[in-house]
């Protein structure tokens, strides 16, 4: 039995009619408030391969979506094709020894589980066919992590297309967004935002990019803003500060910030050139995230005050402040898992040598830098839970830290040696992992 609400509370000002599931329900990409951070939840904070692992399931094909939740009910998506290519990180995308993905049949699924016991309720497979476009062989073409209101279900699978099932896996609705060239024929990632009835999706590619809202209920388009930028893989944010809420949406040229109802720029910022790190944000501050469009590295870590209005840029890379820009950073590493705001520290992963950053989320001013033992780096997103936070690497093991201004580390616990580059769902007393292979509840 899930349990779902509808409120007419203002949106901040917005005057949007909003529905939410239960709070602690994990219902879209980096938990239901985006922030990545489970309040009242109880999962263990001790695991391993024979301990508090509730249940294993096996999901077959290629997936780093993260599982949402609501209710009883667990949703995955997953892209199925036989002899896929083992995942590779560090290599371009058609390249010499790798596979064009686009020469395989591939199905594309979602999975319906019971939270409790973790049998499959339903599958279902919207999309057959091969691939119009390519990905790097270290994505998949189901990266984009499903959204659910406590009703419907909605999967967005980048250039395959959309779709919405009921709680009962009836079709509800699908839709084509279109085929367009990404980056070094790497893919996509952008994982939807439901807001009042529309389904918000960035859809930033070489060709011809944009921010869509979609019906919820039946997938007409209701708005569409066309977007100068190139390939991104960031998801958009809702920012509840202590003036407005905001829709941001991250780019590689700008950052952009729009009124959720009128679709209005709010303000803007110059990017680095891309970015795959989505925003996140407090009453005071938002902090995002660029790269260099090539390389990968250096790029700006910025953090904008709330109440900022137009062009927010800052003039060059020496200048790192302004009224509007509380402190930025230019940092040379390469990062691909999203931040952590909790307690004052703003925490980042490193996408290889398994570094972790924490910074003061005020000032900008590293608070440690800390290499983890055997780690080879982080894919995943960090989260918090029980005034502790937790950092999944691409091997399985889960760093337990004291939040605080040193670095504390309280435990360690490992899985399988499955690859780990999904972000983590928590609802209640349970916390789901999903490994290359399978989805894991851990669970006292």
């Amino acid at each position: 039995m899930y349990v779902f609400r509808c409120s007419m509370a203002v949106l901040a000002g917005a005057g949007l009619a909003l529905c939410s599931v239960n709070a602690g329900e994990w219902t879209r990409f980096r938990g239901s408030d985006g922030n990545s951070i489970a309040g009242e939840s109880r999962h263990p904070t001790e695991w391993g391969e024979n301990v508090n692992v509730a249940w294993k399931v096996p999901i077959p094909g290629r997936g780093w979506s993260q599982p949402v939740v609501t209710g009883d009910r667990v949703f995955v998506t997953t892209a199925v094709t036989e002899n896929e290519e083992q995942p590779k990180r560090f290599d371009g995308g058609i390249t010499p020894g790798a596979k064009d993905a686009r020469q395989s049949d591939y199905q594309w699924k979602v999975y319906c589980l019971s939270l409790k016991t973790g049998e499959i309720l339903w599958e279902r497979t919207p999309f057959e066919g091969k691939p119009e476009t390519p990905k790097h062989r270290g994505n998949t073409y189901a990266s984009e992590t499903p959204v659910t209101d406590g009703e419907r279900v909605i999967a967005y699978f980048g250039m395959r297309g959309v779709v919405c099932f009921d709680l009962a896996g009836q079709q509800q609705w699908s839709k084509s967004l279109g085929s367009y060239p990404t980056q070094a024929g790497w893919g996509t990632g952008s994982s939807p935002l439901i807001l009042g009835n529309a389904v918000v999706i960035q859809c930033d590619n070489d060709k011809s990019s944009f921010l869509v809202g979609l019906d919820k209920r039946t997938g007409d388009e209701l708005w569409r803003i066309d977007r100068d930028e190139k390939t991104n893989w960031s998801t958009p944010y809702l920012w509840k500060n202590k003036l407005r809420t905001e829709l941001v949406v991250a780019g590689g040229k700008k950052m952009r910030s729009y009124d959720p109802e009128s679709r209005e720029i709010l303000w803007e910022m110059a990017g680095s050139g891309r970015t795959s790190v989505s925003p996140v944000g407090d009453d005071e501050l938002l902090y995002v995230d660029s790269v260099n469009w090539f390389q990968g590295s250096p790029g700006r870590l910025a953090a904008i005050r709330a109440g900022a209005s137009g062009d927010i840029s800052l003039p060059n890379d020496k200048t790192t402040s302004s009224p509007s820009v509380a402190w930025s950073i230019n940092l040379t590493s390469y990062r691909n898992s999203s931040p952590l705001l909790y307690e004052g520290g703003l925490y980042m992963l490193e996408q290889s040598g398994g570094i972790v950053r924490c910074f003061d989320a005020k000032t900008g001013k590293v608070r440690f830098q800390q290499r983890l033992p055997d780690s080879p780096g982080f894919a995943a997103s960090p989260w918090s839970s029980q005034g502790k936070v937790f950092l999944l690497d691409d091997a399985g093991t889960t760093f337990v830290l004291e939040p605080g201004p040193a670095y504390k580390l309280i435990a360690s616990n490992k899985l399988s040696d499955e690859i780990f580059w999904s972000s983590a769902a928590i609802t209640g007393d349970q916390l789901l992992l999903r490994g290359q292979g399978h989805v894991y509840c851990i669970r006292e």
